[in-house]
């Protein structure tokens, strides 16, 4: 009878998506800057404090250089998609490395994507912080119109 009852809750659950770091930063660039023409390249927003596809702020590029040396001009920020990965993961490689790796494997769960998100966007502690609930809200509305969340979840 439990034997029964596990294998049919088993069969009716569906199965756990995996997400990709990919598909993590589009979402998030969406959200920064969708609206831009040339998908955020340029992009100068908060009076000129955060720059580039991803919005990144000099305290944020600052931490990421501290990891990656090879990370030397904030400006590069502003112009290149590249450049600003590399900062995003120099930064969650830092404060989330778990949820990154998990996410370059393609085996990442949507809380590693909202982890990711939520640091994004409030620093260092950013995922246990109420005030990025509303950003992550934007983040995972990005990954469903993508297809990338089930309706379910």
């Amino acid at each position: 009878m439990i034997a029964s009852i596990l294998i049919a809750a088993a069969i009716a659950a569906p199965p756990p998506a995996d997400y990709t770091w990919r598909e993590a930063l589009d979402a998030i660039r969406e959200v920064e800057t969708g609206g831009e023409p040339n998908g955020g390249i340029g992009a100068k927003g908060d009076n000129g404090n955060a720059l580039g596809p991803y919005q990144i702020w000099p305290a944020y590029h600052q931490d990421a250089a501290e990891r990656d040396k090879t990370l030397t001009s904030y400006r590069s920020c502003l112009g290149s998609k590249s450049y600003s990965e590399r900062v995003v993961r120099a930064y969650m490689h830092r404060y989330s490395r778990a949820a990154l790796l998990r996410l370059e494997r393609g085996a990442g769960t949507l809380r590693d994507v909202e982890v990711i998100a939520r640091i994004h966007h409030g620093g260092p502690r950013g995922h246990r912080k109420k005030a990025t609930a509303k950003y992550w809200r934007k983040v995972r509305g990005h990954l469903a119109r993508r297809g990338a969340v089930e309706v379910w979840r």
